[in-house]
């Protein structure tokens, strides 16, 4: 049996290295051949390069007008993931609060438009706000704001709604009692307990947000406006086989996202298990 288990452990452990190898060797491929130029890069891609070449990066930074889109991809992703975690909050306590039929069936219609795809909803919002509103030349950035807040709320309500239930209603009568309105009971008392859930939230909508291609496309149509997915296909177009800048553009358009995942992963798992589940 002992002998077993230290099988069973070192086939764990050598799937989970297997894994980590395979994850993290294109992203080191990434890094390494994004200090080359082109003939290193088609002549040696697995190697190390010979020196460190940040020329470029600036080159990139230039000729892609990286901070435009980084500006407009921090604006959208910001502001949405911020409207998305406070909305959603609320709605969630409202219903877990209130649990009317109304309120119930309200909850059930956005739990089951999480299984609707995009695709099949695209052609008549463009429509609708394109041709009938003019909200895509009017205020396309606005627009797509308002639309990930729309698509993002169901998922977010969701994981909130679970977890406002674990909350004592005990906590908000005695603030009640002590003279606090319902806003005030909600942002002072529930909003702060929720921050496990908000993070978790957070994280998940801004990975999605940041790295979306197919909503901008559709919504964005001027260059001024351009999010970082589509600004670097468009950069992919227009040098398609200069790999020396491809590569350290790809590399600026998912770091910061990266990042952020990194210092936010713990989160996640946390909060999902303890707002799904509960």
């Amino acid at each position: 049996m002992e002998a077993r288990k230290k099988v069973v452990s070192f086939l764990t452990y050598l799937l989970l290295a297997v894994s980590f190898v395979l994850f993290v060797f294109p992203f080191f491929l990434m890094v390494v051949n994004s200090f080359k130029n082109n003939g290193e890069i088609l002549e040696s891609p697995f190697s190390l390069p010979t020196s460190l070449n940040f020329g470029h990066f600036a080159e990139v930074v230039d000729k892609m007008n990286f901070f435009v889109s980084f500006r407009n991809t921090v604006v959208v992703t910001f502001l949405s993931v911020l409207f998305i975690g406070i909305f959603a909050a609320m709605t969630a306590y409202y219903m877990v609060r209130r649990p009317t039929k109304f309120n119930n069936g309200l909850f059930a219609l956005m739990v089951a438009s999480m299984i609707i795809p995009f695709q099949s909803i695209m052609i008549p919002l463009i429509y609708i706000y394109g041709a009938k509103l003019h909200w895509i030349d009017a205020a396309p950035i606005p627009l797509l704001i308002i639309l990930y807040i729309g698509f993002g709320s169901a998922l977010s309500v969701f994981m909130y709604h679970g977890f406002v239930k674990s909350i004592p209603y005990e906590l908000e009568e005695a603030s009640l009692l002590d003279g606090c309105t319902r806003a005030q009971t909600f942002f002072k008392i529930v909003l702060p307990m929720l921050v496990p859930t908000s993070v978790t939230i957070a994280i998940l909508n801004v990975l999605w947000i940041w790295n979306d291609y197919l909503l901008p496309s559709l919504v964005l149509t001027k260059e001024q406006d351009f999010t970082m997915p589509i600004k670097m296909k468009v950069f992919n177009g227009t040098y398609m086989n200069n790999w020396e800048l491809l590569i350290p553009a790809l590399l600026l358009t998912i770091l910061p996202i990266l990042v952020a995942y990194l210092f936010g992963q713990r989160y996640i798992i946390r909060g999902v298990s303890q707002g799904a589940i509960k």
